[in-house]
């Protein structure tokens, strides 16, 4: 039995707020790399207006703004991530990356509990 690997969705609460977890971090990471939010929103297929609002949560969360962003127009819009942006996605995707690797023994043990689901089919 061949068992993919495993996925970890770590979100973080501090308080009664979430703060962060792995959808507002794909979202920054796709604004990083598109450089722009609607175009991050239609590649995690949710509208503008979502997007636009998980970017405003995110930018009030922080003592810094983690995106910038410069209205459209004539000469067209765009965003990018700040530094802070940059530092809170890059903090985040290592801790994640050092979970999943911190545990690789843990997380084989479980897998090798998991039922052979291609029988099913």
């Amino acid at each position: 039995m061949t068992v993919p690997p495993a996925q970890l969705h770590l979100r973080l609460v501090f308080g009664d707020r979430l703060v962060f977890g792995p959808g507002k971090a794909e979202l920054l990471a796709l604004i990083r790399d598109t450089g722009s939010i609607s175009a991050a929103g239609r590649a995690m297929e949710m509208s503008y207006k979502r997007a636009w609002s998980l970017v405003e949560e995110m930018n009030s969360a922080f003592v810094a703004p983690l995106v910038f962003s410069v209205r459209g127009g004539a000469g067209g819009g765009g965003a990018a991530l700040t530094e802070a942006g940059a530092a809170v996605l890059d903090a985040y995707q290592a801790m994640v990356a050092s979970i999943l690797q911190d545990n690789e023994a843990t997380l084989a043990r479980i897998a090798g509990q998991l039922r052979d689901m291609s029988e099913e089919k």
